[in-house]
């Protein structure tokens, strides 16, 4: 039997999982799901049945950044609309179970692409069909009238990109291990450029192939994964950020799935970024913006994960790459910012 992973406590999660799910025919195992670096996603099994458990991460986790309940609510209330989802099984928000809120749900048949090298094995067929499918998958969330699935009350959108640009700013006094000027040159830059925000939708916060998953052996996505910072706001933050993953920068290595676009068969970033746009009708003027916005919010939230892997605090492997990957995201964002058409982010 292979030992428990950090982060659960198996026979009392079997006593929760009997009272509030139901179908635990034995007990339990566990394996720690690799891929993401900020909440963690443990396999669970009875010999029977598969579920996946979702927690915050293990120590000096900032207040709202890991909200449970927020995952859990965004999936529960996409359950058979226009946008995949796994099916969401129980909530929980006693600390005393596993030590932290944590939600269960079913486990999906089919595959998560974690890397540029799996990315190039794909047919040109089959690459076109995965980057369209993730184009329009993000329209269709986007497209979504929120008060429809229940969400009308899911976030603040009147304010939200400067609330949300002053948030990542504390963000950083929380989680920084070092000081770094570009911070705050970035932070001047954005405040300026602030542009007005189009028609509120959901917002994934963390759009990109990995955070899919696909068929086991096919192109279409059959489930979003990774909800934890979903809201309502301005949908151009997804796009933004889907586009820092899809460009090619660097050696690829942090970024994992990123510059899909330097790859045989998959549409350029003029293309899926005319897709979006046609599809969802939104006014793309300001996508510099957006685009700069989202390396500065990567940059902080790897810091986040640098300053829990100093302090011993991660799981898994690759930690030990993120301070570096900090400066390489800032340094990309300002060279960004220098080019834009967008005068005030120009500097």
């Amino acid at each position: 039997m292979e030992p428990t992973p950090d982060g659960l406590d198996l026979p009392a999660l079997a006593t929760w999982m009997s009272d509030h799910v139901g179908g635990v025919s034995g007990p339990l195992q566990a394996s720690l799901i690799a891929g993401g670096r900020s909440n963690l996603t443990y396999r669970v099994t009875d010999g029977t049945h598969r579920w996946v458990v979702r927690r915050p991460p293990l120590g000096h986790v900032v207040a709202t950044a890991h909200d449970m309940g927020r995952e859990f609510r965004v999936m529960d209330a996409l359950a058979g609309s226009p946008v995949p989802v796994p099916v969401t099984r129980a909530l929980c928000t006693d600390d005393s179970v596993l030590g932290a809120p944590f939600y269960v749900m079913d486990e999906v048949d089919g595959r998560v692409v974690r890397d540029t090298a799996e990315l190039a094995a794909f047919s040109p067929d089959d690459a076109v069909v995965v980057s369209n499918e993730l184009v329009d998958v993000l329209a269709r969330l986007h497209s979504l009238d929120p008060a429809a699935v229940g969400l009308a009350d899911f976030g603040r959108p009147d304010g939200f990109l400067a609330r949300n640009l002053a948030r990542w700013g504390t963000q950083w006094e929380a989680n920084r291990t070092r000081d770094l000027p570009q911070v705050d040159e970035l932070a001047r830059r954005l405040a300026a450029a602030l542009p007005v925000s189009g028609p509120a939708a959901v917002v994934h916060g963390d759009y990109r192939l990995e955070n899919t998953m696909l068929e086991p052996a096919g192109p279409r996505i059959v489930a979003v994964l990774d909800w934890e910072m979903s809201t309502l706001g301005d949908p151009l933050t997804d796009l933004g950020l889907f586009i820092v993953y899809w460009q090619q920068w660097g050696d690829g290595g942090v970024l994992a799935t990123g510059g899909a676009a330097g790859l045989p068969g998959f549409p350029p970033l003029d293309a899926i970024v005319a897709r979006y746009g046609t599809t969802t009708g939104r006014d793309l003027t300001d996508l510099d913006f957006y685009v700069v916005f989202a390396f500065y919010k990567l940059a902080i939230i790897l810091e986040g994960i640098n300053a829990r892997f100093r302090m011993g605090l991660t799981l898994g492997d690759g930690f030990d790459r993120m301070g570096e990957a900090v400066t390489q995201l800032l340094d990309v964002a300002l060279d960004q910012a220098d080019r834009s058409s967008i005068a005030a982010l120009r500097g």
